[in-house]
């Protein structure tokens, strides 16, 4: 049973976190609809990052190292640092969080869960999941910092 839930939280529970944004979208206020466009901003600068750090900087993974089998259901086969999935997960959440206290934690401990999930799994080191959660965190405040939404609603108003 242990290996199930490992399996759940390091390999599906992130599309949870993004369907959650679905939901948040469709509740009524132009602060869903900013949180929601914030969050896949972030979400795709968090994966370019990662993935270039990834391809300039491989590192082996532990399953890799220790031989042992892994939790997940796809293998990865890319580098170890940082964790793609924690980096997404903290994106998401800080987004949420910055917008939304109450659902930001559940999402926070979501994110929490996802990187203990891949360390468990054996896919992930924990300076993996520093680094992924790091990533994730500071493009989530980047983003929001640069108000896009904003941006982007004065510039379709002026035509």
């Amino acid at each position: 049973m242990q290996d199930i839930t490992v399996e759940f939280f390091a390999s599906l529970f992130i599309y949870f976190l993004f369907a959650g944004l679905v939901v948040l979208w469709f509740i009524d206020g132009k602060i869903k609809k900013e949180q929601v466009f914030h969050a896949i901003l972030a979400c795709t600068y968090t994966a370019i990052v990662v993935f270039l750090i990834k391809y300039f900087f491989p590192t082996l993974r532990p399953f890799l190292i220790n031989g042992r089998e892994v939790g997940v259901l796809i293998r990865p086969m890319d580098g170890a640092f940082p964790s793609g999935h924690t980096a997404q997960a903290f994106a998401l959440a800080v987004t949420i969080f910055m917008h939304d206290r109450k659902v930001g934690w559940f999402y926070l401990i979501g994110a929490l869960v996802i990187g203990t999930a891949r360390v468990l799994a054996n896919v992930h080191y924990p300076v993996d999941i520093f680094g992924g959660a790091f990533i994730g965190t500071m493009v989530a405040v980047v983003v929001e910092k640069a108000h896009l939404f904003e941006f982007l609603r004065k510039k379709r108003s002026h035509y």
